[in-house]
């Protein structure tokens, strides 16, 4: 199996004629790990909503695997996006069914396979994630590190050439978010020929795992490269960001609370 480059070209993506990204140029490696990295609200998620293709760009292309993937017909559309495994930030599981279910959704949906052969294909790949004996639990059953688990699972399932994963390790603690980190590795090296992307502000995580490294900020792509050339980079915001240090402007709160506010709220606290 050839692995796939993701190629942004001039690309331009929003909401509606709002762009929240212009133009953006840049390859994500294929068969490597690559970070889309920046500050909240930057548009990290927007880009994977159209690498996906649940959005169409304003202006622009996206290039998967050689194809321009917004000027394929609805038959190609379909084909190119059955090799997208994704994992989203909350798991995405549903609640009525086990997670055994869950994982095979994939296959059971667009397969018509016997439940033993089902069942048996999302037990290898909860096995691959250390989740096998939770094969007939519940998501609400499960820690929210758990469900994470599962979610890739599923979305290994199908064994996707290109992996999209938005904020693999948010609100996991530090122990978990580097077993996270690690499962990633584990799968990567695994599927060689699979192109991961990694959605996170997780600076940690970005050490671990990076290969490739695309940082987004103020609507644009201020750097493409690999996570050496990041890392000796002389870009003051990149220095900045990668030390997790605030802006001269954000150290302090400048203004005082209105006087008659503190009054009123210490007669409230001395009450």
């Amino acid at each position: 199996m050839d692995a796939w480059d993701i190629e942004f070209h001039d690309l331009t993506v929003g909401y509606g004629r709002m762009a929240v990204l212009r133009d953006i140029n840049a390859t994500l490696p294929a068969g490597k790990v690559s970070v889309i990295l920046g500050g909240s609200g930057c548009g990290k998620s927007t880009l994977l909503r159209h690498i996906i293709g649940l959005s169409r760009p304003i202006a622009g292309e996206i290039r998967i695997g050689g194809h321009d993937l917004f000027r394929l017909d609805a038959r190609d559309f379909r084909r190119v996006r059955r090799h997208m495994g994704v994992l989203f930030q909350d798991g995405a599981l549903l609640g009525a069914l086990t997670l055994a279910q869950n994982v095979a959704l994939p296959l059971s949906e667009h397969l018509r396979l016997p439940r033993r052969l089902l069942r048996e294909a999302a037990l290898r790949v909860l096995g691959m994630v250390g989740l096998a004996e939770f094969a007939d639990y519940y998501p609400n059953q499960l820690s929210g590190g758990m469900r994470k688990r599962a979610g890739l699972a599923r979305a290994i399932i199908a064994e996707p050439r290109v992996l999209l994963c938005d904020e693999p390790t948010s609100g996991l603690d530090p122990i978990t978010a580097a077993r996270m980190d690690d499962l990633l590795l584990s799968l990567h090296a695994q599927y060689a020929e699979m192109t991961l992307v990694v959605v996170s502000h997780d600076l940690e995580s970005l050490k671990r795992i990076a290969d490739y490294v695309l940082v987004l900020r103020d609507g644009a792509a201020v750097f493409a490269g690999t996570l050496a050339e990041l890392e000796t980079s002389g870009d003051a915001y990149l220095r900045q960001f990668l030390r997790r240090e605030a802006g001269p402007e954000e150290r302090a709160f400048r203004e005082p609370p209105n006087p008659e506010v503190r009054a009123a709220l210490e007669k409230w606290l001395r009450s």
